[in-house]
């Protein structure tokens, strides 16, 4: 009789939850969509408005975060829930989530100092932790970097502002740092002129004057440091086509480059 009277309890109050926890189902679900939707509409509008790009992606994350938070409290309360009860448990709760979360808080400040202060921003190049790329988001926790080998790496606030970061893209131009050598036999002033006649043949080269030297003796050439400029969107540009101008100048030229002569001997 006892078994009967609780299974008869639990189907009643099975009964008398279902309806509210169906509801607060739906609203979770319906509420994720309308957040999706309004953070969607909030980021189009940050682009037309011509809000920073490094700041929209973070307002956008920062608005679905808060939106999602406030949807699942809404939820809480439509299963029976007491608001003012949730959030004296948030609150409880807030500290040990705060000591577990520390990383991930820290990740949220780093976020807002990269913002304030613009160590890099949306579009830079940069070299960050040995990771080079360009920044396509910054966002509430993370920082997204293309890579130059088309690589997307997700990289935490904190970690990327943690040790020695370098802005490529900040000082507008590039040093593209090449090695050319030279025959012992030739004059350098005449295979300086012919370097310099080969570089201006590379049309997406900056018009900085290049830096063309000797940089070391080797066992079979003059080795030369040769520096033109460039972007950063024109760097690899830049750095092969230099190359491919002066093989063929030097080949016109009758510059023939010593190499490393292998001796074999006789057994």
């Amino acid at each position: 009789m006892l078994e009967n009277i609780n299974i008869q309890a639990l189907i009643d109050t099975v009964l008398a939850w279902s309806p509210k926890i169906v509801a607060g189902i739906l609203t979770l679900m319906i509420g994720f969509w309308i957040v999706n939707m309004i953070t969607k509409v909030i980021g189009k509008s940050l682009t037309k408005s011509g809000v920073d790009e490094s700041l929209a992606p973070f307002l956008r994350s920062l608005v679905s975060v808060l939106l999602k938070v406030m949807v699942v409290i809404s939820a809480a309360g439509v299963v029976g829930i007491e608001i003012t009860a949730f959030a004296a448990l948030i609150a409880g709760a807030g500290l040990a989530i705060g000591a577990a979360m520390s990383g991930t808080l820290s990740h949220f400040a780093a976020g807002v100092m990269v913002l304030i202060f613009k160590p890099y921003k949306v579009g830079d190049l940069v070299d960050i932790q040995s990771t080079v790329g360009h920044v396509s988001e910054i966002q509430v926790f993370n920082t997204v970097i293309n890579t130059l080998d088309n690589k997307k790496v997700i990289m935490p606030n904190g970690i990327a502002t943690s040790g020695i970061m370098t802005n490529l893209t900040a000082n507008g131009k590039l040093r593209v740092d090449l090695n050319v050598a030279m025959p012992y036999e030739e004059d350098f002033d005449k295979v300086k002129g012919i370097i310099k006649g080969a570089l201006d043949k590379v049309t997406e080269k900056l018009p900085d004057e290049p830096t063309i030297e000797i940089e070391k003796f080797d066992e079979n050439n003059v080795l030369l440091a040769v520096r033109p400029y460039a972007t950063d969107a024109t760097y690899w540009d830049v750095y092969f086509n230099s190359y491919k101008e002066i093989k063929k100048a030097f080949g016109e030229a009758g510059i023939e480059v010593a190499y490393p002569a292998r001796r074999v001997k006789n057994i």
